[in-house]
């Protein structure tokens, strides 16, 4: 019994290892000429096992505005305008979200304070702007106001409206 797993194991590895014998085992970067002539291009786009549009969940289209920002841009950019003096630690455009790392203000050095600035929407609406304010006192949390948060947002939305009006004047 085990003579017959351990020639069934040989046998599997051999038939495994005869099927690597077609893949290109060397890459290498190729030139625009290369590509074209040889007709081997292993870094062309393959195709897909689901089609051309590929795997479509839930009914869902691709559409080929799928990589274009959905938030406003005006939003967006007052957003980034509001806290442009705080580090930024991370910004996803796509998605809305503006996360500021803590700053320190030089007047009040043991306090720092934190930022997440979401941008929700293709309009420019009061409810589309939705800010979240992190304070800390010589290392521990902090409680932060309600309205600090609501001040951020009315200031990011009236510099939103400045850039509209801005640059609807230009066009005229």
């Amino acid at each position: 019994m085990i003579n017959r797993l351990f020639l069934l194991a040989i046998l599997l590895g051999a038939f495994t290892l005869s099927a690597c014998g077609s893949v290109e085992s060397e890459s290498k970067y190729p030139t625009g000429i290369d590509r074209s002539r040889t007709g081997n291009d292993i870094y062309s786009k393959g195709d897909s096992i689901f089609g051309e549009g590929g795997l479509m969940v839930l009914g869902g289209k691709k559409s080929a505005t799928s990589d274009v920002i959905t938030v406003n841009s005006y939003l967006w950019r007052a957003a980034l305008d509001t806290v442009n003096f705080m580090p930024l630690a991370t910004v996803d455009p796509f998605g809305g979200v503006i996360l500021t790392d803590w700053y320190s203000s030089p007047d009040k050095p043991g306090e720092r304070y934190k930022l997440n600035i979401f941008v929700m929407g293709g309009q420019l609406r009061s409810d589309g702007i939705k800010v979240s304010m992190f304070k800390q006192r010589n290392g521990k949390n902090v409680a932060v106001d309600a309205k600090t948060n609501t001040d951020i947002e009315d200031a990011i939305l009236t510099r939103a409206r400045e850039l509209r009006i801005a640059s609807t004047s230009k066009d005229d």
